[in-house]
């Protein structure tokens, strides 16, 4: 079974910046489209950045110009690069993928997640 691991998490005050990583386990990374997600306490988990296997990006709208996602498929990992972090922004985030290209909401494999706190 595909395992996710997810890092870098943490406290952060508002305006700062975290960097997070996804450790995707298997074969193929290359080939798939991986994303980056986020729940909080009571709300759906939301789709916040993706990045198909050819490197196309898209982004939700509360995250975009301040999010970056990226790949490196020689480490089968992902990142999320998140600068001008908001309150908002607190939340678990966790990373999954799809060969199909078309990222879902509604995965049955999960990793851990990583918790991210933005409060002063």
């Amino acid at each position: 079974q595909v395992q996710f691991v997810e890092s870098g998490g943490g406290l952060v005050q508002p305006g700062g910046s975290l960097r997070l990583s996804c450790a995707k386990s298997g074969t193929f990374f290359s080939r798939y489209a991986l994303g980056w997600y986020r729940q909080t306490p009571g709300k759906q988990r939301e789709l916040v950045a993706g990045i198909t296997s050819g490197g196309i990006t898209n982004y939700a709208d509360s995250v975009k110009g301040r999010f970056t996602i990226s790949r490196d498929n020689a480490k089968n990992t992902a990142y999320l690069q998140m600068n001008s972090l908001k309150p908002e922004d607190t939340a678990i985030y966790y990373c999954n993928a799809d060969i199909t290209q078309r990222l879902s909401l509604t995965y049955s494999n999960w990793g851990q997640g990583t918790q991210v706190t933005v409060s002063s």
